[in-house]
């Protein structure tokens, strides 16, 4: 039986530009074997999608709770997607 896959879309508020916070979730995302992708958006938020095992995915959201050292992350929306079958981790 294969391994559920889950993705979702995370929106970060906050300070969360300027202080390697894509960076710091692309690492966390390789780290844990999950697919996708960060990017900053035009209104000061970083936005991801990350798939992958449920537990794995689950860990990164909760990384991107509070982010890196420099980070002060006010909000955190996450929401369900349909898994694509991405493969690897891309910052935008």
């Amino acid at each position: 039986m294969a391994a559920e896959t889950v993705c979702r879309r995370v929106l970060v508020h906050g300070r969360v530009q300027g202080v390697f916070f894509r960076d710091s979730v692309r690492e966390r995302a390789e780290s844990a074997s999950v697919a996708g992708w960060v990017r900053n958006r035009s209104d000061g938020t970083v936005e991801a999608v990350i798939e992958g095992p449920p537990a794995a995915v689950e860990s990164v959201i909760e990384f991107c709770r509070q982010g890196p050292p420099r980070a002060e992350v006010d909000q955190v929306e996450v929401s369900d997607r349909e898994p694509s079958g991405l493969s690897g981790f891309q910052t935008r």
